[in-house]
């Protein structure tokens, strides 16, 4: 599942036109025609229910001709004037879009698609997924891995896989395909009698247009006529059917949010249309998921500047059953940061600032940091003192800085939010808040500014931030009262909750703080080595080419590529240029082209380079000599760990350069690197919950699983299986579990998709048991609209109704998520146990680090044997399944000799 909510392009005018002529025509009593704008706004109602998005624009396309006309005045000649009771209602749609808070874009001299897709490509060059509804084929040319196309009015959602499967060909040969068939709605001339399988055929063949087009003598019969007295107008038509990519637009996708809709606007137009449906809607978003609007909470904020005002602070949180807290601080780095302030609230509504180090000009006097810290240490450490925050994990590793040890964490309203639905909203206060308080609070933004003139809190009037930081701790204890009576509601939900989610947040703050020692010299040998390499790849890169060029120009190697040494093309961008994508980069590395493979090298050790050994030299901490990553429980839909600042969890294993980053992780003198992996987890969940004979028996033989499998598949002894046929089965097994599809499977191990296909069969038919699992998960899921992992922690499947691919890949999601998520749940509940054990007994090690399905120690030598037993013992027991857990544990000088 997407760690992030889309952006959401709407090609207003494609449903504009398809509303009309799809629907009834619905008037209101005085004759004015109504049904498009019905259909368009049920429409956006509907992706606005289903995907929450923060991102949005519905795009228009701009009376009078594009540049189009331009090029081809015949463009578009064909279609017969907009019926009147259409046109009639254009400017109304415009003004209840406008109404629902929604950003409207019409850019004369161009058409939706072109601001859409220049939209999109900017939306990815900013790491953004982007969902476009439309019912347009044109805009299949703009898919790839972070744009789908979403068809609400068939129910249809295309994403890469989705193009290949409806028109049979990339989407990067759309444009090449629609230049064939042409498009009668558009006037786009196209190859006369040359139908979608025919342009499909060709494209399959010869690749791209181009390529077809100095091929076409080779085509027979009249097709073969057609094509060649359509040469000269190819070029247009593939230029009238290409999509602009660089409309000039006023603001980028990040400026594109809807905001709160004018009500009393849009009562007016659907009164008007006399449509009850819409106003009762209407009326209902008025009230709130908790019922009625309820009355603005009446605040009482207090700022705290006295040892008196302290001291009744401390009697009423010390009798309070319950209290939020939070601290302000001058950094993120919670290694780093100092504290500036704390705030607590003991009702809502109710709650106070203690500012401790605002250091501005002119600020007032404040109480000692340390001697408040040392009267606030017995009530932060008493394990009884129940409390309550938002990401307490970083309030729990700064107050370590100071001595203190923070305990009696009871809640965490970003974990609460993060087990009741992990998908349904971000899960930072602002956005909690606004979404079950209907509440906007003041951001950060507000009192800070933006950019570089931001300020640190310590610098900001206490005016201005009193209000923020006691809003913060009041605002936590509202959400906490709001969200979790909604968890009690589902005791497994709770239990999730109190027993394992909020135990790890202390366990992931030890973690943290813990860091891991790198060796920084290596890593710069490393570095220089890497550079070498690169230099060396260039040369022969150049030699290869007979001149010099630059290895990150796109557009270079393009040329040096397709014109100079006329390699085929493999897929085009979509502005028509042939790509050198890595994937196609791959591709043509595959067939043996060297200067591809050189240059494919040559990004590998730039990568490797930049962000790692450059950087991570840079990011170890001046005071404790280590890095230390950050690790984010409310990220991934299905309960897995995160990491960032550095992300630990993405470090390379596969390569060899790789695997010597891996050995610049080190162990203090006299201590060894300790490595405990999950063998093949996911697979043993799989045999758990399926139940299946054959896969329980070869877990409880201790199998080798990829063998087994291959020996059944392929009907072979286990003796008798080839290399090759293990790593068919590997990936039929893996492939399985994340849903991968006959034709992906295909792909990865280069054979035909019937071949695959054929693999898939026989492996169902000797696990029978794991298709019935996954049948059953199907059903269960459209039943509840949910799975769930083997400890209840459950995964909401919105689309599991939708009609087409959507659906379809909702089902997968459903698959493989009660895996994913029972590996997560086990790994953490394996880290409760291995922390718990450390604190009770106090070995001599340490936990650096979790990643995926491994945790890596730093034990003195002397206890290596006692550590690694203890070490199995706890992850082993961390479930019980109906197959073994089998953990395997490394001992190294460093992490990758411990791997």
């Amino acid at each position: 599942m997407p760690e992030q909510k889309p952006f959401i392009l709407v090609d207003g005018s494609s449903y504009l036109f398809r509303a009309f002529h799809a629907l009834p025509p619905l008037t209101n009593s005085k004759g004015e025609p109504t049904g498009a704008i019905v259909g368009v706004i049920n429409m956006l109602r509907r992706l606005i229910d289903d995907y929450q998005p923060e991102h949005m624009a519905v795009v228009f396309d701009a009376p009078g001709g594009s540049f189009r006309n331009q090029l081809y005045p015949d463009y578009k000649a064909n279609r017969p004037p907009m019926p009147e009771e259409l046109r009639q209602q254009i400017e109304p749609l415009h003004q209840i879009v406008r109404a629902m808070g929604l950003p409207l874009l019409m850019i004369p001299g161009v058409e939706a698609d072109d601001v859409i897709g220049t939209l999109a490509q900017q939306a990815a060059q900013l790491g953004m997924q982007t969902l476009i509804s439309t019912g347009d084929k044109d805009m299949a040319q703009l898919v790839n891995a972070q744009v789908a196309l979403i068809n609400t009015m068939s129910e249809s959602y295309t994403d890469r896989d989705g193009v290949v499967a409806k028109f049979g060909v990339t989407p990067e040969q759309i444009i090449d395909y629609l230049a064939l068939v042409g498009d009668s709605a558009d006037n786009i001339p196209g190859v006369p009698k040359c139908g979608p399988k025919t342009a499909a055929k060709w494209l399959g063949q010869y690749g791209d247009l181009d390529n077809l087009i100095a091929h076409a003598d080779e085509i027979k019969g009249k097709i073969g006529e057609n094509l060649r007295a359509s040469l000269e107008q190819l070029p247009l038509s593939r230029q009238l059917a290409t999509i602009k990519l660089d409309v000039a637009l006023e603001q980028g996708p990040d400026g594109y949010r809807p905001t709160e809709p004018d009500r009393e606007i849009l009562r007016q137009h659907y009164s008007r249309m006399e449509s009850n449906r819409l106003l009762s809607t209407l009326e209902a978003g008025e009230a709130t998921e908790a019922g009625p609007a309820e009355p603005a909470l009446e605040v009482e904020y207090e700022t705290i500047f006295s040892k008196s005002a302290l001291a009744d602070w401390l009697v009423r949180l010390q009798q309070a059953e319950l209290f939020a807290f939070d601290t302000e601080t001058t950094s993120l780095d919670y290694m780093q940061a100092e504290i500036v302030g704390v705030s607590f609230a003991v009702e809502a509504g109710r709650a106070a600032y203690l500012p401790l180090a605002h250091r501005y000009p002119g600020a007032p006097d404040q109480l000692d940091r340390d001697w408040v810290l040392a009267q606030l240490k017995p009530l932060l450490e008493d394990p009884e003192q129940k409390k309550v925050g938002q990401n307490l994990k970083y309030d729990m590793s700064v107050l370590a800085r100071y001595g203190i040890e923070l305990r009696g964490i009871a809640f965490d309203t970003m974990l609460e939010s993060y087990v009741l639905d992990s998908t349904a909203s971000r899960h930072d206060m602002d956005s909690l808040a606004k979404k079950y308080l209907h509440y906007d609070t003041i951001h950060f933004e507000d009192v800070a500014g933006k950019g570089k003139k931001q300020l640190t809190f310590d610098q900001i009037p206490l005016e201005s931030a009193a209000p923020y930081a006691a809003e913060d701790a009041d605002i936590t204890l509202r959400l906490h009262q709001t969200l979790w009576p909604r968890l009690q509601a589902e005791p497994t939900l709770a239990s999730l909750t109190t027993d394992l989610e909020v135990p790890l947040v202390p366990v992931l703050s030890r973690i943290e703080r813990n860091g891991v020692r790198i060796d920084s010299v290596m890593l710069k040998a490393q570095s220089q080595e890497l550079a070498q390499g690169m230099h060396q790849l260039e040369q022969q890169a150049h030699e290869l080419a007979g001149h010099s060029f630059n290895m990150a120009s796109p557009k270079q190697i393009g040329h040096i590529f397709f014109e100079e040494l006329g390699l085929p093309v493999i897929a085009k961008t979509p502005k028509g240029a042939p790509s050198t994508a890595e994937s196609v980069l791959q591709e043509l590395a595959d067939q043996g082209h060297e200067l591809p493979a050189l240059i494919l090298r040559h990004r590998g050790l730039a990568k490797l380079k930049s962000t790692y050994t450059d950087k991570l030299p840079e990011m170890v901490d001046p005071d404790s000599g280590r890095v230390h990553t950050s690790y984010h429980q409310a990220v991934a839909a299905t309960g897995r760990l995160s990491s960032s600042d550095p992300n630990l969890q993405n470090i390379p294993v596969r390569s060899t350069e790789g695997r010597r980053i891996r050995q610049a992780f080190v162990p203090e003198p006299g201590w060894k690197m300790v490595a405990a992996d999950y063998s093949q987890i996911e697979l043993r969940i799989m045999a758990h919950l399926s139940g299946d004979a054959g896969l329980l028996q070869a877990f409880a033989e201790g199998k080798d699983i990829h063998r087994a499998t291959a020996a059944e598949v392929f009907g072979e002894s286990l003796d008798a299986v080839t290399s090759e046929q293990r790593r068919s089965a590997k990936a039929i097994n893996f492939g399985l579990i994340y849903g991968m599809s006959a034709f992906g499977l295909a792909k990865q191990l280069g054979i035909e998709r019937s071949e695959a296909q054929e693999y898939v069969d026989l492996y169902f038919a000797r696990y029978p048991g794991v298709a019935a699992y996954m049948e059953r998960t199907r059903e269960q899921a459209r039943e509840q609209g949910y799975v769930e992992t083997l400890f209840g922690r459950r995964l909401y499947l919105p689309d599991i109704k939708a009609r087409g691919p959507r659906r379809g890949a909702a089902e997968r999601t459903a698959i493989n998520a009660p895996m994913q998520g029972t590996a997560a749940d086990i790994i953490k509940r394996a880290m409760l146990a291995v922390d718990g054990w450390i604190e009770a007994d106090r070995p001599p090690l340490r936990l650096l680090m979790q990643v995926h399905d491994e945790l890596v120690l730093e034990v003195q030598e002397s206890f290596l044997e006692t550590a690694c037993q203890h070490l199995r013992d706890c992850m082993e027991s961390a479930a019980e399944l109906a197959v073994p857990l089998l953990v395997e544990v490394g001992i190294g000088d460093n992490w990758d000799e411990a791997h």
